[in-house]
């Protein structure tokens, strides 16, 4: 299996440079189902299409920094990873600023642990935020991780436990080379306890912390900052 570039900025730039509306949304769904409705022609789930300004000048940066010739070009320098066809690789840029209909951590989570209806299309999809800086390293990063993410959906078996969850993403961290350096007892004793939870508002909250999970009216068990569950699963060993 392979990975290659499905362009989507140009794309995405000439339906922002649309006025809002109606008009605007129909041809995101066009772009988006093809000639089937509610099927995936090209996986543009993370846009929104009534975004706003910023979403079009944060696009542009991304243009102006050759995103997709980077990521090209770190896709070659991957070469195949196993047995199988070809995966087309789609950037998304997911409003976390100003969209009413992005959350920022449940956008996330679908981002990282429900790709199955992608990886049975043959998508990839490196998320980008609108509240995020991007540089070279970024995009490679953001890039090679979700192709690991796909080649893990691929041959393991699907997270279902808050370990399980763990397990996906310390392979991407170790394969992408993005570990990053956390210790926190009181987070680690929390893990243990409850590694073996399929609760979704368990492993969310872990994953994100109490502020993300009181947003959404989910119980709260104390865990602090953002996505510190997260990066303590990335570096575990």
């Amino acid at each position: 299996m392979r990975f290659e570039v499905l362009p989507v900025i140009d794309l995405m730039l000439g339906l922002y440079h649309q006025p809002a509306g109606m008009e605007r949304f129909h041809q995101y769904l066009k772009h988006l189902q093809g000639n089937t409705r509610g099927d995936l022609a090209i996986p543009l789930g993370g846009f929104n299409p009534m975004g706003k300004a910023h979403v079009a000048e944060k696009l542009e940066q991304l243009k102006a920094l050759h995103a997709e010739d980077i990521m090209a070009d770190t896709l070659s320098s991957l070469g195949p990873l196993a047995s199988g066809g070809v995966f087309k690789v789609a950037l998304n840029l997911c409003d976390d600023l100003k969209g009413g209909w992005t959350h920022r951590y449940t956008t996330d989570y679908d981002a990282r642990f429900k790709i199955q209806a992608l990886v049975a299309r043959g998508f990839c999809v490196p998320v980008f935020w609108t509240s995020e800086s991007y540089d070279a390293a970024l995009i490679r990063s953001r890039t090679l991780e979700s192709c690991y993410r796909t080649l893990y959906w691929l041959t393991a078996s699907k997270p279902l436990t808050l370990e399980d969850h763990g397990k996906q993403e310390r392979y991407v961290a170790i394969q992408a080379g993005s570990i990053p350096f956390f210790s926190d007892a009181a987070i680690a004793a929390f893990y243990q306890q409850h590694k073996d939870s399929r609760e979704y508002a368990v492993i969310f909250n872990f994953l994100y912390g109490d502020e993300a999970a009181a947003s959404l009216g989910f119980p709260t068990f104390g865990i602090p900052g953002a996505m510190t569950g997260l990066r303590y699963l990335q570096q575990l060993t």
